[in-house]
């Protein structure tokens, strides 16, 4: 299966009712046909280590580390890593019958979402020691931050916005590929205002304009799930983190023994 056709199936799985025709199929005389959404491939810069008994549902960079957040019931937790070992230095787990989601960093708090239980937590960033909780409807993918807006996927083709200090939901924006609405968002980072995010299943990070949803690019990871020695099909691509000072793009997936530098080629 193409990772173009992935994506398609991705976008009807978990959509609403009113799914467009598919961007494949040709358009109406009245409907114009949706631009193509250019594709990015990839290069390898670096490898480092990573724990492949982690499964990865958060990652971030900060201040000269990693740190991730991952999933499972009774295995779920969050760490702050060392880039060159893949070492958890410091590390604090969920309670048993939470499944892990996300974490981003917000000011000097880490905040993570669970899966289906509707439950948050914050964590101090300098000790991971808990701090407080808070309650939201819906499941928790993914969460990133742009500007003062806290940004959580759920499984559905939107994008929900939040409050950071008060988790209140303050609106949303539906993500579509090629005029399709696209579903299965995962794990988010953002990048230089964009939006980036792992469609889960697939080999692709999308590139999403917040304000309007609309993905503006993806990137072709095919094979680096093979360069990194992750076998079976919970081994999947998820995993975004961005060092801005640097300028350092890291990716890895559920359960890979490695993690990788990335950078961009061939955006067209």
């Amino acid at each position: 299966m193409t990772l173009r056709r992935l994506l398609l199936v991705a976008a009807s799985l978990l959509a609403l009712p009113a799914v467009a025709t598919p961007p494949t199929a040709a358009p109406t005389a009245t409907e114009p046909a949706p631009p193509a959404v250019p594709r990015c491939g990839y290069r390898i810069v670096q490898t480092y280590p990573h724990d492949r008994t982690s499964f990865t549902q958060g990652l971030f960079w900060h201040d000269g580390h990693l740190y991730e957040g991952t999933g499972q019931y009774g295995r779920s937790r969050i760490a702050r890593l060392d880039l060159a070992t893949g070492k958890a230095l410091a590390e604090k787990a969920l309670p048993a019958d939470e499944f892990g989601e996300g974490i981003v960093r917000w000011r000097d708090q880490i905040i993570g979402v669970t899966w289906q239980g509707g439950v948050g937590h914050r964590w101090r960033l300098k000790d991971l020691k808990p701090i407080g909780n808070f309650r939201y409807k819906g499941e928790g993918w993914g969460v990133t931050l742009r500007g003062d807006d806290l940004v959580l996927s759920d499984g559905t083709p939107d994008l929900r916005f939040f409050d950071p200090t008060t988790m209140t939901e303050k609106g949303k924006v539906t993500v579509r590929f090629a005029g399709a609405p696209l579903a299965m968002l995962n794990e988010l980072e953002t990048i230089d205002g964009e939006i980036w995010a792992n469609v889960w299943m697939t080999d692709a990070i999308v590139r999403i304009d917040p304000a309007s949803g609309d993905v503006t690019s993806f990137i072709d990871l095919t094979g680096l799930k093979k360069t990194a020695g992750a076998r079976g099909g919970d081994s999947v691509l998820n995993g975004i983190a961005w060092d801005a000072k640097k300028k350092r793009l890291f990716v890895t997936g559920k359960y890979w023994p490695q993690l990788f530098e990335i950078a961009l080629t061939d955006c067209r």
